[in-house]
């Protein structure tokens, strides 16, 4: 599984890069490939400066070895190895029109801390998927956010009808400022510790997030072509600025992804790629009232169904 996995998000990683260079007109993805010292390694790509995108990247990793002592006691084991991999990404386009956008998709395996014979197959005491997708625009348009959440439901409903509404619950609990009050953005998917049950063997969750994974495209680009040509002032710049200060919050605060990237001497410029370059922390700043800035506010304090 882990290797079908592994393959699975290097070509998916061709094929999102291959179409945002596409849109962006302009800009590459600049390649880095990299190695974990204590095992493992991966591929991280980023654009800058473009048409369309001022910062994103999207990297793929597999690492593997001894389990960190902090991740042991944060999973409940002791003396544990384990390989993750998966595909990260995080969009920061120029126009403020045009929203930022996340989605990560990834595979986890934990074994014992036994020596093996030579050629005996490691016994995998635990393995789950986890992943998602969300949206956090900075001027809120219905249509676009109707448009991502659709194509998650669509994307959840081949597999079971319960799916959609229980992860995106999950998505707007998780991606909260809770210190703020406020989410991050609109949401989408988020699950985690998808193991095999009586109903969902791991083949079943392989297609799952695959089945996400492959219907990123089709949810966030169709928003970006609609909306990356769209006039915009340097007020509403200013906003968008101040807006990706709470995601760099949010990241830097809350985001289990950076904790455990940190924790397993993950590659730091991989892991902090998601941290937009032009930010503004603005004292005590409010929107004015009847504002499409203060609406945006309102929707995050209490988010709401979209489909």
């Amino acid at each position: 599984m882990k290797d079908k996995f592994f393959n699975y998000i290097h070509q998916l990683q061709d094929t999102i890069t291959s179409k945002l260079e596409a849109i962006d007109g302009k800009a590459k993805f600049q390649e880095d490939i990299w190695k974990r010292p204590e095992g493992g390694g991966g591929r991280t790509r980023v654009i800058e400066n473009g048409n369309v995108f001022e910062k994103g990247g999207v990297n793929i990793s597999g690492v593997h070895g001894k389990l960190p002592e902090s991740m042991q006691k944060y999973f409940g084991v002791e003396d544990a190895d384990f390989f993750a991999c998966g595909l990260s990404l995080v969009l920061h386009p120029k126009n403020p029109m045009v929203p930022t956008v996340h989605a990560n998709w990834r595979y986890f395996e934990m074994y014992p801390s036994t020596s093996l014979r030579p050629g005996e197959p490691r016994p995998i005491v635990d393995q789950w998927f986890g992943g998602g997708q969300d949206l956090t625009p900075y001027y809120l348009i219905d249509e676009d956010a109707k448009h991502f959440h659709n194509i998650c439901k669509t994307a959840c409903d081949k597999y079971n009808s319960e799916f959609y509404p229980k992860y995106k619950a999950r998505c707007d609990e998780y991606f909260y400022n809770s210190h703020r009050k406020e989410a991050r953005g609109l949401g989408g998917l988020f699950f985690d510790y998808c193991k095999k049950t009586d109903d969902m063997s791991m083949q079943n969750w392989y297609d799952f997030v695959t089945e996400v994974g492959d219907s990123f495209l089709e949810a966030y680009v169709p928003i970006v072509e609609k909306r990356k040509d769209l006039p915009y002032t340097q007020e509403q710049r200013n906003w968008q600025e101040i807006r990706r200060g709470r995601y760099v919050e949010f990241n830097l605060v809350h985001d289990k992804g950076t904790l455990f990237g940190l924790k397993t001497n993950g590659r730091i410029e991989s892991i902090l790629m998601s941290l937009p370059p032009h930010v503004q922390w603005v004292y005590n700043h409010h929107p004015k009232k009847g504002s499409e800035e203060e609406r945006l506010i309102e929707i995050l304090q209490n988010p709401i169904d979209w489909v």
